[in-house]
């Protein structure tokens, strides 16, 4: 999901049009509770002080969207390289090679990145494996007047299930609309759930809600779909000599509040502003790590508070979720607090044209 603060940077670069036309409008996140039907999550971006719509993508358009501006403005690519470190502008092959010294290095190679993994160690901030990753899959959007093609759907049993069902527009070139049907699942219960078999696990997501049944028509091998493991982790400095550390490789967490590609490109416009603006290159990785301090720490500490509360084995989380957390969503500050903390505004991280 593009939430407003993504899409302000995206407004910058001259490429939210582009975005616009692959994209669908999102309005509203709902999720209720199986088998009671208890509203629990109802959010509408219509609450924000200043509305704007968020939007449903596919990870394939705004990648080709943003390797199409990358040529544009005549950015080199060079393949087929495996890196595992960077040492003062210099990156480290897997074949024993190093390049040549670079003035800078933007390491954005995601959670996984051996170079944010060898600073996490120094600095002393490791990853938290998270017990419960998801399935995710894409099919065609369904012809069901149950699905509102503006929101994300979701519906709960406990916190130990979750089925939810996002409308992501469409990929470059085709013109199907697309959905992403995704299944929380402890990763450890990965195998067994293999073992168990799809039509098992159609049978579960339907005895949760009945109406996924067109979705999951076109789900026909496990391999259609992709396990995504979640884990959590802040560099407390996300730069070095000659290193700046950006999206998932500098902080990763759960995707509950769905900022992950928003915190890339919040983390992208903020080092080349710093760039832009500051005297010298050590002046301006310092300003890069302080513009997004602040930000980072409190969605990463919500995120990190948040997610139990949706993944998770047990009752009491869950109890709180629906009677406690659901009832105070109905005060009157409530529904703007609530689309404010989705749209990622909470610190206003947005460049000032943009507030």
């Amino acid at each position: 999901m593009l939430q407003p603060t993504g899409l302000a940077v995206l407004d910058a670069l001259g490429l939210t049009p582009a975005v616009e036309a692959l994209a669908q409008p999102i309005d509203h996140l709902f999720g209720r509770a199986a088998p009671s039907g208890r509203v629990v999550l109802d959010v509408r971006y219509s609450n924000l002080r200043r509305p704007r719509l968020a939007l449903g993508v596919h990870r394939a358009a705004i990648f080709h969207i943003l390797h199409d501006a990358c040529r544009q403005a005549g950015v080199e690519f060079e393949l087929g390289r495996a890196i595992v470190g960077a040492d003062d502008g210099r990156l480290a092959f897997a074949d024993g090679r190093a390049s040549p010294r670079f003035d800078l290095v933007a390491d954005a190679t995601g959670a996984a990145s051996p170079i944010a993994r060898r600073m996490a160690g120094f600095l002393g901030a490791r990853r938290r494996e998270l017990a419960f990753g998801a399935l995710w899959a894409t099919t065609p959007w369904p012809d069901d007047p149950h699905f509102d093609p503006r929101a994300l759907q979701q519906v709960y049993r406990a916190a130990r299930r979750m089925v939810g069902v996002l409308p992501v527009g469409a990929r470059p070139g085709a013109p199907d609309r697309l959905a992403t049907l995704f299944w929380s699942l402890k990763t450890a219960a990965y195998p067994a759930w293999r073992a168990r078999g799809l039509d098992a696990w159609k049978a579960e997501v339907l005895s949760l809600w009945p109406q996924t049944e067109g979705v999951l028509g076109a789900i026909r091998h496990a391999d259609d779909l992709t396990l995504a493991r979640y884990g959590h982790h802040t560099l407390a400095r996300p730069v070095a000599a000659r290193l700046a550390v950006v999206g998932d490789a500098a902080h990763s967490t759960s995707p509950q509040l769905g900022q992950g590609v928003n915190m890339g490109l919040l983390d992208a416009h903020a080092l080349a502003s710093a760039l832009e603006q500051s005297p010298s290159l050590d002046a301006a990785l310092d300003a890069y790590a302080r513009a997004r301090r602040w930000h980072l720490r409190l969605y990463q500490a919500l995120s990190l508070g948040f997610t139990p509360f949706y993944q998770a084995e047990g009752r009491v989380r869950p109890w709180i979720r629906d009677h406690v957390l659901g009832r105070a969503a109905l005060l009157p500050f409530a529904p703007r607090l609530l689309a404010a903390t989705v749209a990622g505004l909470l610190l206003d991280p947005r460049p000032a044209a943009a507030r």
